[in-house]
């Protein structure tokens, strides 16, 4: 049964909790359906705090911490950005010993190699798996439907699945290819990532969901405050 992780917000109350504490967490879905919290993330600011990190940001850069617990008592992996040019955004997570885990890279649609927006994701140690965002099908259906955007809107914002979002949001899912095998699978539903592949490493499956929807609508590290 492949492993699913997923994202979201604080869910309730932990003790000793404050608002400084680390919102984000990182959850694990097994057959059961009980989400179990994996780890906790949140960005990594620099010497010129807020505003130096959200300039980055603008560029494809991004830097998270993923912790054990809200407290940030003990780490477990870092995002940091290698680079980040012309629409190009590569990526490595790190484990708590500055070990290489894997590398991810980010290429814009029309700025990097297609029409559409390409993530390559590889483990230390493995074969790169390649990944575009959305189906050329559905891309083509989105652009059909530009000129009624503003009626599919209106249909979005009262469109009540949860984590589903509306009919006006462009294709999202992404399925990576690796030598003819799919190791991971990003379906928009739930914004869930799915780890096919048995013993690839879920901090890299952790890092990849954070930095997926932070390139997305859920841009969680683009906070002001």
């Amino acid at each position: 049964m492949s492993k699913v992780i997923t994202m979201g917000g604080l869910r309730r109350k932990i003790p000793g909790h404050t608002p400084d504490s680390v919102q984000n967490l990182v959850y694990l879905l097994d057959g059961s359906g009980l989400p179990e919290v994996i780890g906790y993330v949140e960005r990594e600011l620099p010497p010129g705090g807020i505003p130096a990190y959200l300039a980055a940001r603008k560029k494809g850069a991004r830097t998270f911490a993923l912790w054990t617990d809200a407290h940030r008592r003990d780490r477990v992996a870092t995002v940091v950005t290698l680079s980040a040019t012309g629409g190009v955004s590569t990526f490595q997570v790190l484990g708590v010993h500055g070990e290489l885990i894997g590398t991810i890279v980010r290429e814009k649609a029309f700025r990097g190699r297609g029409v559409r927006t390409r993530w390559t994701v590889t483990p230390a140690g493995a074969a790169d798996a390649v990944g575009y965002k959305g189906r050329i099908l559905w891309w083509f259906v989105w652009w059909l439907c530009l000129p009624v955007m503003v009626l599919l809107l209106i249909v979005s914002i009262f469109d009540s699945t949860p984590g589903e979002g509306g009919a006006a949001r462009a294709p999202r899912r992404i399925r990576w290819r690796a030598g003819g095998e799919m190791p991971l699978e990003f379906r928009s539903g739930g914004d869930k990532l799915h780890l096919h592949a048995p013993g690839l490493d879920w901090r890299l499956g952790a890092a990849l969901v954070s930095l997926v929807r932070s390139f997305g609508s859920h841009n969680w590290d683009a906070m002001k405050k």
